[in-house]
């Protein structure tokens, strides 16, 4: 992904599955296109990769921890 929608939830209630889900909620309403790929800090879980509904859920060291990186892959 080159370019995205950067969204901030620290809310430690929030599973990261509803986290991922309200920032791919808003992705969708602001640019009117359904993500893809969503990428979080690599703490955020242990596995590689995730999924929420249709979105890919992967870790990356340069997101920042309470992150949500969304949009379209470039693969």
């Amino acid at each position: 992904m080159k370019t995205g929608m950067l969204w901030l939830d620290a809310d430690a209630r929030r599973t990261l599955d509803e986290k991922v889900q309200r920032a791919v909620d808003y992705y969708r309403q602001k640019y009117g296109a359904m993500p893809d790929l969503c990428l979080v800090n690599s703490a955020a879980f242990a596995e590689e990769e995730v999924s929420v509904g249709s979105v890919k859920v992967q870790r990356a060291r340069t997101v920042l921890p309470h992150h949500f990186w969304v949009g379209l892959s470039t693969a």
